[in-house]
């Protein structure tokens, strides 16, 4: 089966075969990170705008080396230094950039829906990258092909995802994603950081870090989220640190020896994960930030070669 989707806007729309297929994608596209000349021809001529209206390093960057490797023209759009700063609206922003005819517009926006709006109104692709607290498509297949290298399957595998689930538009991309590969999901955090809704997306929910943690494969950290919060949700970093932060010792006490840890970045640490753990020996959180870069690829690829059926 081929792409024939315009935009990649969510988790949530997508089939099992469509996400294998990014998925696979990217996998074949990893060792172009190996090689000397760090080049292919498949998007000459293709340009692609990043249109950042959230701070991001990791997302952006690895947009911008994506489309580079693979011979596209890449443009950086920062919100601040635009003509948005001087009031123009998103969608009178975004129209003109259209009109300058490019193939695909990756856009971050700190408000839900943002992509949505944007795949209606332009006739380019658009790729989601992050949309306030709803959907981070692409984060979610990095972590899914970060899993199936170190696992090798999907199916049957059971991931918990602790922390900060209400503000994580991480949880719910991978929540989707998973589920429809036929994984077992658990979140856990402090109930005032669960949302109501992640029952019905499939997921199983805990309130206490051992017990989310005492049998599974993964265990994938959320940042706690302080700048979306309002005040009261937690009493203070230091005592979620006490209840949620993940240690060495809570780790060798309940978790199994093979499970993998995995975090979207930034780590706060100290509160999240202890640093003896983001940096030990089951964590694969760089792993994540590498295969990022061929993710994106995947993505660029399908999107911007699926009219001039130049993507394999």
């Amino acid at each position: 089966m081929g792409w024939t989707r315009k935009d990649l806007l969510s988790m949530r729309e997508l089939d099992a075969s469509e996400i294998t297929l990014l998925v696979d994608t990217a996998a074949s596209l990893q060792e172009i990170a190996s090689r000397d000349i760090k080049k292919v021809p498949a998007l000459r001529g293709k340009t692609v705008v990043n249109l950042f209206y959230e701070a991001s390093t990791r997302t952006r960057t690895s947009f911008e080396i994506a489309g580079k490797w693979l011979s596209a023209d890449v443009i950086n759009f920062s919100a601040s230094g635009s003509s948005t700063s001087k009031g123009e609206s998103f969608i009178d922003t975004a129209k003109n950039i259209a009109a300058m005819s490019p193939d695909v517009v990756v856009v971050r926006h700190s408000s839900a829906g943002a992509a949505d709006l944007l795949a209606r109104e332009l006739p380019c692709s658009i790729v989601n990258a992050g949309d306030g607290a709803h959907e981070h498509p692409t984060q979610a297949l990095l972590d899914l092909l970060t899993i199936r290298e170190k696992k090798g399957h999907f199916e049957g595998l059971h991931v918990a995802i602790v922390g900060d689930i209400a503000h994580s538009r991480v949880a719910r991309s991978d929540i989707h994603g998973m589920r429809k590969l036929g994984m077992t999901v658990t979140v856990a955090g402090p109930p005032t950081l669960i949302p109501p809704y992640v029952q019905e997306l499939g997921a199983k929910v805990s309130y206490r870090l051992e017990d989310a943690i005492g049998d599974v494969d993964v265990i994938m950290m959320l940042r706690l989220q302080q700048e979306r919060m309002r005040s009261g949700l937690i009493p203070s970093t230091r005592e979620y640190a006490h209840y949620w932060g993940l240690t060495l010792d809570k780790l060798a006490r309940h978790a199994r020896p093979d499970v993998l840890i995995m975090h979207p970045g930034p780590v706060n640490r100290g509160i999240e994960l202890s640093p003896e753990v983001a940096d030990g020996p089951y964590s694969v959180i760089l792993d994540q930030v590498s295969r990022g870069v061929a993710v994106r690829m995947g993505v660029l690829l399908l999107l911007a070669g699926r009219r001039s059926g130049e993507a394999a």
